[in-house]
């Protein structure tokens, strides 16, 4: 049986924050995740890091967390932000009463929103509706959710933070009105194991409910389902927003080659309800239209849904009404020694929840080392001497992207890639390459082509996988990684995850690049298994 002194439960931003925190401050943990890393509600959002304008009229203490936690995260990982800033714009179809009270609420919340021009900001945003009637401009920008998260993996690693990934917990054990340990079951083999701890963090997003669940008590977390959509074009340089209380379709984030629309806000009866019906991308394009006209004129590449882990206690407004602020719960104060959780929150905000916690579970454990999360950066920044040296084994285009992916292993892979023969491009759309692609799925965390996915956006460009993803299973197979499941089934799993973004809009363009990625798995290389009668 294995014994730390903190386990954590939840691999994504918060719960990964809370392992880099504890481990800088000296406090051995283990982190317990029951899929990949990033795989929840991190990397299913918009991947706005907030200014804090949508919030500030409504939960101005939430917009000061959001524009503090904004420069910070510039700051400590700025290899995962992309600094463009914002517009909130006001339509012919917004009230433009809100005005008033929302400038004066930015004032309050330290956020600089500073009104421009609006043919200044036609000529920045030319496809933007020319009957708009305010702009304001404010920092907002975009973060990449799955690089955050795993950079803040890497950091904890380096002070003796351990992660196991596809373990799902099984139950907590109690001793006296004390938490003694945990039990979970690894996903890929079936095996069960305990570790026995003196606290347990329940950090698990809108699975929390369930995890307090486990030891006899109640919490008010409720999850709320969003839909996005992922456009295979970048339409707009900035990040888009409506003037207006927040509510559905609002927003437009630009990452790299593409933008993203959304969200819906509805109520979900469990935290895994990423379905994506496709009213809601219909519903999304309808009011996306009022910001950008000729929004219909763009190929959607994707479309895809996470839960967002809100608070709710008993009395309190759900939904578009809940608070985006989030909550600790110390759990003696309800019987229960040595176990806390949190609740709530917005990926902006998650090293602030994070040294909220750990500041309690320091207190706890006696422990008096201060955080230091918002001073030191996440990662170490490339040398100009690796970035050299790496352009003589990528293409020279690839190497910032492939450095900003793979931080602190960056200079591990060009040694990878300079002993290689020959270093391929296996995703050309996300610039990935063989020597990268085997080192990710080499780490103990990657147990799947899905988790090498989040790590290095394997699949994630305008051929949704339809190309790499076969080269790849067979780069592996050939370097023999230790995959728990089969080439053909992990190749099956991980377009299954692809074509389930593809369904909900299938027509135009889209229908077609579905076609062609049935024709070349189904029918000519037959990965469905489908019998097929031979015909005279």
């Amino acid at each position: 049986m294995k014994h730390t002194t903190v386990v954590i439960i939840g691999g994504g931003a918060t719960g990964i924050g809370i392992l880099r925190d504890l481990s800088m401050r000296g406090v051995k943990a283990v982190l317990l995740e029951q899929g990949g890393i990033a795989s929840g509600a991190s990397s299913r959002y918009h991947g706005l890091l907030h200014s804090g304008g949508r919030y500030a009229v409504k939960d101005n203490e939430a917009a000061r967390e959001c524009i503090e936690e904004n420069m910070i995260l510039r700051r400590i990982g700025k290899e995962c932000v992309e600094e463009a800033e914002g517009f909130f714009v006001l339509t012919q179809q917004d009230d433009p009463d809100f005005e008033k009270p929302w400038v004066e609420a930015c004032g309050r919340a330290g956020i600089k929103a500073e009104q421009i021009d609006v043919k200044e900001a036609l000529r920045l945003e030319p496809n933007l509706d020319p009957t708009i009637r305010a702009v304001y401009r404010v920092p907002d920008s975009s973060v990449d959710g799955f690089r955050l998260v795993w950079h803040n993996a890497m950091s904890a690693r380096r002070y003796g933070g351990e992660m196991l990934t596809h373990h799902e917990v099984i139950g907590i054990d109690q001793e006296g009105g004390r938490v003694t340990g945990v039990r979970a079951r690894n996903l890929m083999n079936g095996e069960e194991i305990r570790i026995s701890c003196d606290m347990v963090v329940n950090a698990a997003g809108s699975w929390a409910a369930k995890i307090v669940d486990m030891v006899g008590l109640e919490v008010g977390v409720q999850p709320d389902r969003g839909t996005l959509i992922a456009f295979n074009h970048r339409f707009t340089s900035r990040i888009i927003n409506r003037l207006h209380q927040s509510s559905d379709g609002d927003i437009f984030v630009p990452h790299g080659s593409i933008t993203i629309l959304g969200t819906t806000s509805f109520h979900a009866d469990r935290p895994d309800a990423h379905d994506v019906p496709t009213e809601d991308i219909l519903k999304l394009l309808d009011i996306g239209e009022v910001l950008i006209p000729n929004l219909r004129n763009y190929r959607i590449l994707r479309a895809f849904a996470g839960t967002r882990p809100l608070y709710v206690p008993k009395g309190a407004a759900a939904g578009r009404g809940a608070s985006r602020g989030f909550h600790v719960s110390d759990h003696t104060e309800e019987g229960l020694e040595g176990m806390v959780s949190i609740f709530g929150g917005k990926f902006t905000t998650y090293r602030l929840m994070a040294e909220k916690l750990c500041d309690l579970v320091c207190e706890k454990l006696g422990v008096h080392a201060e955080c230091r999360t918002a001073i030191e950066p996440i990662i170490e920044s490339a040398s100009p001497e690796i970035l050299k040296k790496a352009a003589k084994y990528f293409p020279v285009h690839s190497v910032p992207l492939a450095a900003n992916r793979l931080g602190d292993a960056f200079p591990i892979v060009v040694e990878k890639a300079a002993a290689m023969k020959h270093n391929p491009m296996l995703c050309e759309c996300e610039m990935v390459s063989r020597a990268e692609i085997e080192y990710v799925a080499s780490d103990p965390a990657s147990q799947t082509l899905t988790d090498v996915r989040l790590r290095t956006r394997l699949g994630m460009g305008t051929c949704q996988g339809t190309y790499c993803s076969l080269r790849t299973i067979g780069a592996l197979t050939e370097c023999r990684t230790p995959f728990a499941m089969s080439p053909a089934d992990n190749l099956r799993d991980f377009l299954q995850e692809r074509w389930k973004g593809l369904r909900p809009a299938l027509w135009g363009l889209q229908a077609r690049e579905m076609d062609l990625g049935r024709a070349v798995y189904a029918a000519t290389l037959n990965i469905d298994g489908a019998k097929h009668e031979q015909k005279n």
